[in-house]
């Protein structure tokens, strides 16, 4: 879980600009387990879903 909080921090802090959002979620759904990942996904639509939801939905595809 300590990994899922990093990127939850690391999403939030680079959610300025969505080529870094996509690029930092891309990586940080390749060294999450299988749960973290839903539970991030999650995340990133109720906080993020309003600006990045395409990104959201290309990358969890």
């Amino acid at each position: 879980m300590a990994m899922l909080k990093y990127t939850e921090t690391v999403l939030q802090k680079v959610s300025f600009n969505k080529d870094l959002f996509r690029k930092e979620l891309s990586k940080s759904i390749k060294w999450l387990k299988n749960e973290e990942v839903n539970i991030l996904k999650t995340w990133c639509v109720i906080n993020f879903g309003v600006i990045y939801g395409d990104v959201i939905t290309d990358v969890f595809s």
